[in-house]
């Protein structure tokens, strides 16, 4: 009886988990679809505010979190900032339709690894995920040479060395303020006392040499239409 030689089929490695944070729906469901027809990624979970992403990561464990910066109740930088402090190596890529000069060094600072704004292809989508699921970092190639370019002492986007003197608390405050917030609007917004927000918002006047609050609103609302009302 001859001898038949066979050979098992290698497993394929288990897919990466993803959870997806994001305060739309359709985007998340775009999102879904498109990490679900990859042989290597699967969405574990979605999210559409910080608490619920926590309690996804607890209850469904990802490889890695892919977040907007604009969340409801709260933001993306806040919900990297808590990731950061219960799970320190949990990888998390910022995919937003923010600015990417005024936000991306903050995300990073904050401790995420990846920065891809929505209006890039999907295939760079991907890319980010993958990278940073290897250990690399990754940004786009014009945000790389702006970096670059701010630590030579190049021109950056205007008003951008101002505000990186803003906290990121502070920026999320001005944000609001461009948007036409008054104080009690952002305090209901961000959960803080109405004195908390006068606070923080003479500190930014300061801190932008501007001279009353007036300017400071002005200010706020040409930024917030610059940035394109992301």
């Amino acid at each position: 009886m001859s001898k038949q030689s066979s050979t098992a089929a290698k497993p394929s490695p288990p897919k990466k988990k993803v959870l997806l944070v994001d305060d739309h729906a359709l985007m998340r469901q775009g999102l879904e679809l498109l990490v679900n027809q990859q042989p290597d990624l699967e969405v574990c979970a979605q999210a559409e505010t910080v608490h619920q992403a926590m309690e996804a990561i607890k209850a469904h464990p990802p490889d890695i979190v892919v977040t907007d910066i604009t969340l409801k109740e709260s933001n993306g930088i806040e919900l990297i900032k808590d990731i950061r402090i219960h799970w320190p190596d949990m990888l998390v890529v910022v995919l937003t339709m923010h600015n990417e000069t005024f936000y991306a060094e903050r995300v990073l600072r904050a401790g995420a690894r990846g920065f891809v704004t929505k209006s890039e292809p999907p295939t760079n989508v991907l890319a980010a995920i993958r990278a940073v699921l290897t250990g690399q970092i990754y940004v786009s190639e014009k945000l790389a040479s702006q970096m670059i370019g701010k630590l030579t002492g190049k021109n950056m986007e205007p008003g951008g060395l101002l505000l990186d003197k803003l906290s990121d608390r502070e920026f999320e405050v001005f944000e609001l303020i461009g948007q036409g917030m008054e104080v009690r609007q952002i305090a209901s917004q961000l959960h803080l006392s109405i004195k908390t927000v006068e606070t923080h918002r003479d500190n930014i006047r300061k801190k932008l040499d501007l001279d009353s609050s007036t300017d400071l609103l002005k200010y706020a609302l040409q930024w917030f239409q610059y940035e394109g009302g992301a």
